[in-house]
């Protein structure tokens, strides 16, 4: 049984934008080469911190929204602790009201940006 998970973390603001890329990468390939799927990723940019993190105001802020077993979460995890670039790291499980919202929030992004352009 596939679950959804929504995990937010924070990269290092001393990265260039292609060491951050690199990083994103390598969480999305942990996810898909262990039984995982992408549905979503988003990429928030640099936001200021609510507090101070290892002497760091900025970092850099990415969206995971995936399907995985209950057991990929504890892998995942913990590679995220081992990455020095990463400085924190929130994991949260969606239930079926979530994985609504999220799809609502989705479809509502995609027309905003559909209306721009159009």
């Amino acid at each position: 049984m596939l679950n959804q998970y929504e995990t937010v973390f924070i990269c290092t603001p001393v990265l260039s934008e292609p060491q951050v890329k690199e990083t994103v990468k390598k969480f999305k390939d942990i996810i898909t080469s262990n039984g995982g799927e992408m549905v979503n990723e988003e990429n928030w940019g640099m936001k200021k911190l609510a507090y101070p993190i290892q002497k760091k105001s900025t970092g850099f802020y990415n969206l995971f929204e995936f399907k995985a077993e209950p057991s990929l979460i504890k892998k995942f995890e913990i590679e995220l602790r081992r990455e020095e670039r990463i400085i924190r790291f929130m994991t949260v499980k969606l239930d079926k009201y979530a994985v609504e919202y999220s799809e609502k929030r989705r479809r509502l992004q995609k027309e905003k940006t559909e209306n721009k352009e159009g």
